[in-house]
């Protein structure tokens, strides 16, 4: 009897470093495409850099009220903490298209202003040179 609880122990652990190793390598994945150190996720998510690095390293497990906090710190979804890479090996572009499509409605927003002032330097312009007449 004690054999099988061992075994069965082991495969619960390989099961749980498992899930550890995925945190880990999401979590790393997720900060680097913010451009942020553990310093500064640890900073965002209100956790120590100890801790993030523990995480990071696999050696440590995080409470569901952590994974909250270091998705909203790296403005994901928490499920994709814990989300494995595609079976082919591929990545989900689908956070790098949101991504590029908030950079080109910021460039959208950013190019309207421009032309909007614009607009109004050429109203304003044209209106001084009428009152001139």
């Amino acid at each position: 009897m004690s054999k099988i609880v061992i075994t069965l122990g082991r495969q619960a652990d390989k099961e749980g470093q498992a899930l550890r190793d995925l945190l880990s390598a999401n979590v790393r994945k997720h900060r680097k495409r913010q451009n942020l150190s553990q310093f500064a996720l640890a900073t965002k998510a209100d956790l120590s850099t100890n801790f993030i690095a523990d995480i990071e390293a696999g050696n440590t497990w995080a409470s569901p009220q952590t994974l909250i906090k270091l998705a909203n710190a790296l403005e994901i979804e928490a499920y994709e903490l814990l989300k494995p890479e595609k079976p082919d090996g591929t990545r989900d572009l689908s956070d790098e298209k949101k991504r590029i499509k908030t950079l080109l409605d910021q460039f959208a927003l950013d190019l309207i202003v421009i032309l909007k002032d614009s607009t109004d330097k050429t109203i304003e312009h044209e209106n001084k040179d009428m009152n001139q007449q």
